[in-house]
C-alpha cells in the first residue's frame, strides 16, 4: 500500500519483459494470487468464477499479469496457465518483508511477540511450499485459471495457538490497528485443481507448521 507502483513495476512491466524476451518460450506457469484478486469474497470458498475485484494494489498487479498472459494467448498461441496461490508458506521463507505471516511469527518468537494487525479473527488459507511445488509441475502444459490452496479458513488467532502447539511456548501476541488493502476472509476452492490437474494438498498446517519452525531452528 505505501509503494504501489513497486507492485507495478515487478508483476506489471516485470511480466510484459518475460513475454517480449521470450520468443521461443511456448508456454507459461504464472504465479498469481488467489488471497488477492478477488478481494471480499461473496462466498467461501471461493471458485475460479468469482468475480475478481482486489482492493490492494498488488492483487491489481497480479490480476494484470493475468490480462497479460491472456493477451498474448490469443494473439500468439501460448500456453498460459495462471496458479492463484492462497497464502505460500514454509521452509527457506524470508520473515523480513511484509508478506509470510507464519515465518515472521516463528522468527519473532524466538525473542518478540508477534504482532497481530486488527483483532485477528481475519483468515486465510495457507498452503505448504511443497505443495505448490506440486501443483506447479502438475499445471505445467494445462490451460486455464487454477486455484491453489487447502480450501480452509485459519484466523490469525488460530494461527497463534497452532505455533503455541508446534513450539511448546507460552506466546502472547501484540494488537494493532488493522492494514488497509487487507481482506477480512479468504479460503479458495481447489475442486477444478483436483479434477483437472489430479492434484490437492497433501501437508496439514501443523505439520508445515512444525517443518517451518525445525528448519528456522537450525538456522540458529
Amino acid at each position: 500500500m505505501e509503494d504501489p507502483f513497486f507492485d507495478l513495476e515487478v508483476n506489471g512491466r516485470g511480466i510484459l519483459n518475460l513475454l517480449e524476451k521470450g520468443e521461443d518460450v511456448k508456454g507459461f506457469v504464472y504465479a498469481s494470487s488467489g488471497g488477492a484478486v478477488y478481494g471480499e469474497p461473496a462466498r467461501l470458498p471461493v471458485d475460479e468464477g468469482h468475480p475478481t475485484d482486489p482492493v490492494s494494489p498488488y492483487g491489481v498487479t497480479k490480476l494484470l499479469g493475468e490480462k497479460y498472459l491472456q493477451c498474448y494467448a490469443h494473439n500468439y498461441g501460448l500456453e498460459v496457465t495462471s496458479l492463484r496461490y492462497a497464502n505460500v508458506y514454509g521452509e527457506r521463507q524470508d520473515p523480513h518483508g511484509e508478506a509470510g505471516v507464519i515465518a515472521i511469527f516463528i522468527d519473532r518468537v524466538r525473542g518478540r511477540p508477534p504482532v497481530i494487525f486488527g483483532d485477528g479473527r481475519q483468515t486465510r488459507d495457507y498452503v505448504h511450499v511443497s505443495d505448490v511445488v506440486r501443483a506447479n509441475l502438475a499445471g505445467a502444459g494445462k490451460e486455464g485459471i487454477f486455484n491453489i490452496g487447502t480450501g480452509v479458513e485459519t484466523s490469525v488467532n488460530q494461527l497463534v495457538d497452532a505455533l503455541k502447539a508446534v513450539t511448546g511456548k507460552e506466546i502472547e501476541p501484540v494488537h494493532t490497528d488493522e492494514r488497509k488493502g487487507e481482506v477480512r476472509r479468504i479460503a479458495l476452492s481447489i475442486g477444478k485443481a483436483q479434477k483437472e490437474l489430479g492434484w490437492k494438498p497433501e501437508v496439514p498446517l501443523e505439520e508445515g507448521m512444525r517443518r517451518t519452525f525445525e528448519w528456522f531452528k537450525t538456522r540458529g
